[in-house]
């Protein structure tokens, strides 16, 4: 695979066709600078921030370290109340990429393209695809069924060969690579470039807790499991004696409630906020009520290291 020309890399302007995946609560600034520094692009959800203040203070952090392009991660559903501030900030502050997720990038792609900026939108299948590319994405990222987080349905080869014949706009795949092997295979499907995330959760830049980074050396793919206990959106996790005890299945009262019309929208944001707190605390609290987010992709991951090694690695070594 001569990575060079792979059409991410001339979207983005970036040595190496690689964007560092938004994580929800893992993602942070020092992972995203590190990302720029060694020939990949970096991306952050608007989420990881409390504020849309603290969202402007970190974009300008940010620019002023990079040496690269860094995106941000907007969540476009009617769960995210602050969607349009986010968006209005990150423009003011001159990101260089939007990615969306779970919703419609039409607002996204108008103010984006207005101020100069890329947008990347997350899809899961053909329909969702070309939708977004006539709305003007400049690219989609294909979620596959091995994504860490909010994965797809439908294999990498399948997904990705489906919407190459479909739209003309660049397909980055998002899931199941994690070292240079894999890469070289996603690539000969026809992939324009890689979202790649789980890997980099157990590096020294991460914040999160070292357990949760133990837990991506010491588990492996054979351990992730899909849940809607989170979001109300499947999410992957890895499979810890707590996850186990409280199933990965909604209850009764929550899928009821997730089906009213009237109620529904109400029900999925209080779901997401729930959801968001119960990971904040697994992230960042050692406690047995742990609910980590990882993709199979920790496969390979054998030693907490820094970022600048994780990359090189996946440009450098054939191991599977």
């Amino acid at each position: 695979m001569n990575s060079e020309q792979l059409p991410l890399c001339q979207l983005l302007g970036i040595k190496y066709p690689v964007i560092m995946a938004p994580m929800f609560l893992v993602s942070n600034e020092a992972m995203i600078i590190e990302a720029t520094k060694n020939g990949i692009a970096g991306a952050i959800p608007a989420l990881n921030y409390r504020t849309v203040e603290e969202l402007r203070a970190g974009i300008k952090r940010m620019k002023a370290a990079a040496e690269g392009p860094i995106g941000i991660n907007l969540i476009v559903n009617a769960s995210n109340f602050l969607m349009s501030e986010q968006l209005k900030v990150s423009c003011e502050e001159k990101v260089d990429f939007f990615i969306t997720s779970l919703g419609s990038p039409k607002e996204v792609i108008e103010q984006a393209h207005a101020n100069g900026i890329k947008v990347l939108c997350d899809v899961t299948d053909v329909k969702f695809a070309q939708k977004v590319a006539d709305l003007g994405a400049d690219a989609v990222i294909a979620v596959n069924n091995q994504a860490g987080g909010h994965a797809g349905n439908q294999d990498p080869q399948t997904l990705i060969q489906s919407i190459k014949q479909a739209i003309s706009i660049p397909v980055v795949s998002a899931g199941g690579v994690g070292c240079k092997t894999e890469m070289d295979q996603v690539a000969a499907y026809g992939a324009d470039g890689f979202s790649i995330g789980s890997i980099f959760i157990a590096s020294t830049e991460a914040g999160v807790s070292d357990d949760y980074k133990k837990a991506c050396v010491e588990y492996g793919a054979k351990d992730i499991v899909m849940t809607t206990k989170l979001s109300g959106t499947p999410c992957t996790v890895i499979q810890t004696p707590y996850v186990k005890e409280i199933g990965t299945e909604q209850n009764w009262l929550e899928r009821i409630l997730n089906k009213n019309k009237r109620l529904k929208k109400w029900f999925k944001a209080l779901t997401f906020y729930r959801g968001m707190k119960s990971l904040e605390k697994a992230a960042f609290g050692a406690t047995y009520k742990t609910v980590w987010c990882a993709g199979p992709s920790i496969e390979h991951v054998h030693a907490i290291r820094p970022i600048k090694e994780i990359i090189a690695e996946l440009f450098t070594e054939n191991h599977g």
